[in-house]
């Protein structure tokens, strides 16, 4: 049975069995719901439901009001859109931040990527957190592993989607840290922005080797993925000296599948 993530602008409804409650009580309530709600923005846990409605949840935190409203939106409206999420809170944001989608868009040449509202579970990735992918990306993902083993070529994932919230999230910490927006984009595309946001792209390694770091490329994993992941619908997104002057990622691929435009675009 397919495992899926249902994606809000604010909140998201993970299976509630790949994970666990801290209190005994909310674990007996976890066990007997199908539904756990989170706040995407820190992943806190908000309430649980075996039915994604308004009334049939159950809370596991003192709810903020604006939680609440969050929680109210997401369950009588957002849970089954299809689509994609919304990203007008993101663009705000940016704005916030002195970075107009639309200027930081031509300037780098990198591409407006908003959220899927389904995502499809594609086992886990390396430190044992649930990978979400697309439907198609998952299937993909799977294909490549299990030819890649077939030729004794271990592969795994380092994370595959991620929401403008996390997104949000790495700046916030670093400008807390007292970098600045230019210093930060050097390394961090700007939210909206990342690839990892389609759910189509992976980062992507090799055990015993470090995560993302440019010594993947001599690796047999990166090697087989230069003769293969084509194959499979997977293009490398930032070889040397592309476009968008994003830093050399050999670990970042992303699948294109058939007839998808094959322009870099993060």
């Amino acid at each position: 049975m397919s495992v899926i993530l249902r994606n809000g602008a604010l909140i998201d409804a993970v299976p509630s069995l790949l994970y666990r409650a801290a209190r005994h009580a909310d674990a007996r309530r976890l066990a007997n719901s199908r539904w756990l709600l989170r706040r995407k923005s820190d992943g806190r846990y908000l309430a649980c439901a075996d039915q994604l409605h308004v009334g049939q949840e159950y809370a596991l935190a003192r709810l903020s009001p604006a939680d609440a409203r969050a929680l109210r939106r997401f369950l009588g409206d957002e849970a089954f859109r299809p689509g994609k999420v919304p990203g007008t809170q993101t663009r705000r944001l940016l704005d916030q931040l002195g970075l107009q989608a639309a200027r930081y868009g031509e300037r780098t040449g990198l591409a407006w990527e908003d959220e899927p509202t389904s995502l499809h579970g594609a086992g886990l990735d390396r430190y044992g957190r649930p990978l979400w992918l697309t439907a198609d990306t998952s299937a993909a993902w799977r294909r490549l592993l299990d030819a890649a083993a077939d030729d004794d070529i271990a592969l795994d994932a380092i994370s595959g989607f991620r929401s403008h919230a996390y997104q949000l999230g790495i700046f916030r910490r670093k400008l807390s840290r007292g970098q600045s927006v230019e210093q930060i984009l050097t390394v961090n595309a700007a939210p909206g922005f990342s690839e990892h946001h389609s759910g189509e792209a992976i980062d992507i390694g090799t055990p015993g080797e470090p995560p993302a770091e440019a010594s993947f490329e001599h690796t047999d994993a990166f090697a087989w993925l230069g003769t293969h992941a084509e194959r499979f619908g997977f293009r490398l997104s930032y070889p040397r000296d592309n476009p968008h002057g994003i830093t050399y990622e050999p670990w970042h691929w992303r699948y294109v599948g058939g007839g998808k435009s094959l322009l870099l675009s993060r």
